[in-house]
């Protein structure tokens, strides 16, 4: 940057603080509107001692108006915070969006273009007695048009109320979307060099991430030159900034690396030695290159995980379906092939509908991850009485006119039947993660929605991929039995896998919703076994009751979920140590990992879901077990655990810093460390020899 422009942007910034009075007499004879207003919101207007809240500065620049990022850049001025706080309230620093760009006449502003916000976080002591809680702020700002420039304040004031430890709190979900525009923390340091005019920055950045357009916003003023074009290089896996250097003055820096139009990491940089090697990286090349790399990827781990699924406990019942309807095929290549394709088709299409609501979901602002709808128990309600009917159904109580199991399958009903068996296996397998899954499902958080898509069809079309290779492998096929009568038995075997199903379910829907409101739904289940059974008797009868029994059963299903409490009704349950579990826990929050790494305790933190079967196999298998309870005793490691069962906005975006859609995730924090990110699949082993005792 030149004397003379340095010169210059200093002659605006103080122009802008001489006229300020003027400046703002002119614009209240205007409008009594500042030009970006500031509107001071709290997550949770209700908040208990010794926890924190977060509050929001909402800030609405008008038409042409913008706002600016906490280091402005070539001019203007940051935003400033002085604060009126009861006694035991700390507030901490202010939490800044990934910022935008504007170049004009050469002088390079950090800006926020529309509407922004700016969070900080305010902490209780465990003194503050319940009550009250004023708040109150004065905040100063400056607002500018490529023109001109007014420097606003305002004072700013909530009431809070500090409730008991026993009380219910209720939150704005309107801070999901607030956080989801905040840069996400890297995890692993930079480093940075100066030389003469030259800044290098060199950022340890996997190359199967997906970067669109980069720039480095950096916090301290006098490093770099702001108005400097900014080159990338690709060096395996780090990525290094090139740019025009204005001073050598720190050792430690840190800024916003922005990938995309609002997504970016927290840089962290200390002073060494930086080498300029590797492929120039355009905006362009780099989206091209990450992207199509992590696609690639991601869609291979879909497929080969969406196959293991099959291997599955909570994916085997509904197989059942499937298996009987290759038996009574019996080898025919038109009928397997015409089945598999529908099956194949009924897969693919769920799993890409579930992924399509998920993404929506995320783009509402709504913190929600793989298998999101298994968190509703409506839903799980919904699904216990699909089992039941189809237990039913195979044991022989009753027949459906669309699967029909005589002796003449016909191919309009064996196709419908075949689709809506796929479509019912992707629907049961999404509380399964098995290994590969994780990854790629974990890809669709930063991946365009397109891509994303892609993944999620390439997940069904694993799951479905056995049968497919049984349809078009001739020598896989012939090895299919004839039909028999043995079928008929088999049929009725497969059953039980099927309401084995069924008493999962309920275990699932008594844990989320309570045994008062589980023996309630179980009423309503067994007014549908009644219908399925009159239904069943009427057929054997020769008489037709389809019509009435199918409005009749509509009707108790409504019933039954209007009578269920929703998402929206029910407080997320708190999970304390249960006393007599052989790994005690404390649930898990941010603010208590945060400072039990800061005592330099070695921790270990597992994300859970009741519905997830992987899940629950790692803790019998490994978690809850002697040898790694006294490991983790002798070594003083505390356990902290993240209960996903019902949703958790908080789980949630923990999960998507560690490129997780969903559960099971398992850290490991060794003291001063970066956390180790532990397989899916856990053994004893594989816990104890974290802390240098195998097994």
């Amino acid at each position: 940057m030149t004397s003379d422009l340095r010169l210059f942007s200093i002659m605006v910034a103080f122009a802008a603080l001489f006229f300020a009075p003027v400046a703002e007499a002119q614009n209240r004879l205007g409008s009594t509107e500042l030009n970006v207003a500031a509107t001071l919101l709290a997550e949770s207007e209700q908040v208990k001692a010794g926890e924190s809240v977060t509050l929001a500065f909402v800030m609405e620049p008008k038409p042409t108006w913008h706002g600016y990022w906490e280091n402005p850049g070539d001019a203007g001025i940051g935003m400033s915070f002085d604060w009126t706080l009861p006694p035991g309230v700390t507030a901490g620093e202010a939490q800044f969006q990934v910022p935008d760009r504007l170049l004009i006449a050469g002088i390079m502003n950090y800006i926020y273009k529309g509407d922004y916000a700016v969070l900080v976080n305010l902490t209780l002591s465990g003194e503050v007695r319940p009550g009250p809680l004023p708040i109150a702020v004065k905040s100063e700002w400056l607002s500018c048009t490529d023109e001109i420039c007014v420097p606003e304040q305002d004072e700013l004031s909530i009431t809070l109320q500090v409730v008991g430890e026993d009380t219910s709190i209720s939150r704005n979900t309107a801070f999901d979307a607030f956080r989801a525009a905040l840069p996400r923390p890297l995890g692993s340091e930079a480093s940075f060099a100066v030389d003469a005019d030259l800044f290098r920055l060199s950022i340890p950045l996997p190359a199967n991430v997906a970067i669109d357009q980069p720039y480095f916003f950096i916090l301290e003023d006098g490093i770099i030159d702001y108005a400097a074009p900014q080159t990338f290089n690709r060096d395996g896996d780090r990525l290094i900034l090139e740019t025009g250097a204005r001073g050598d003055g720190y050792d430690t820096i840190s800024g916003i690396l922005k990938i995309g139009d609002h997504d970016g990491f927290l840089i962290t940089a200390t002073k060494g030695e930086v080498e300029m090697t590797g492929l120039p990286l355009s905006g362009d090349s780099a989206k091209d290159e990450g992207g199509g790399s992590l696609l690639f990827l991601a869609l291979g781990g879909a497929i080969l995980g969406g196959l293991l699924l099959n291997l599955m406990p909570c994916v085997f019942p509904i197989l059942s379906l499937k298996a009987i309807s290759l038996a009574k095929a019996g080898g025919s290549e038109t009928v397997v092939r015409r089945d598999a394709l529908a099956y194949t088709a009924g897969v693919v299409l769920v799993a890409t509908a579930l992924g399509a609501a998920l993404l929506g979901l995320r783009a509402s602002g709504a913190a929600v991850g793989w298998a999101f709808q298994l968190q509703d128990p409506r839903i799980i309600f919904i699904l216990l009485a699909l089992v039941t009917a189809i237990g039913f159904n195979l044991a022989g109580l009753f027949e459906l006119p669309n699967i029909n199991f005589g002796n003449k399958l016909t191919q309009k009903d064996g196709a419908a039947g075949s689709f809506w068996t796929g479509a019912l296996a992707a629907f049961v397998a999404t509380p399964c993660t098995g290994p590969f899954m994780a990854a790629a499902l974990g890809a669709t958080i930063i991946l365009p929605p397109i891509a994303a898509l892609v993944i999620f069809a390439g997940l069904g079309v694993g799951l479905a991929l056995p049968f497919l290779l049984i349809a078009f492998v001739p020598a896989i096929r012939n090895r299919l039995p004839k039909p028999g009568p043995w079928l008929d038995g088999f049929r009725k075997v497969m059953a039980i896998p099927m309401f084995l199903t069924g008493i999962g379910l309920i275990w699932l829907l008594g844990r989320q919703i309570g045994t008062d409101a589980l023996g309630l739904s179980l009423v309503f289940l067994l007014v549908v076994g009644l219908i399925l059974w009159w239904f069943g008797g009427g057929q054997v009868k020769g008489i037709s009751r389809g019509a009435l029994a199918s409005a009749t059963m509509i009707a108790v299903l409504a019933g039954g979920i209007i009578s269920l409490p929703g998402e929206e009704a029910m407080e997320s349950r708190k999970l304390t140590a249960a006393s007599g579990a052989t790994l005690p826990s404390e649930p898990f929050s941010e603010t208590r990992l945060a400072e039990l790494r800061e005592s330099g305790q070695p921790v270990f933190a597992y994300f859970t879901a009741d519905w997830c079967i992987t899940c629950k196999a790692n803790e019998a298998a490994a978690i809850q077990r002697s040898e790694t309870a006294d490991a983790f005793k002798a070594a003083e490691v505390a356990v902290l655990m993240g209960d996903w069962t019902r949703p958790d906005p908080v789980i949630s975006r923990f999960l998507e810093k560690h490129g997780r859609a969903g559960v099971p995730l398992y850290l490991y924090y060794a003291p001063g460390e970066e956390p180790v990110i532990l397989p899916q699949i856990l053994t004893v082993s594989t816990l104890t020899e974290l802390v240098g005792e195998p097994v």
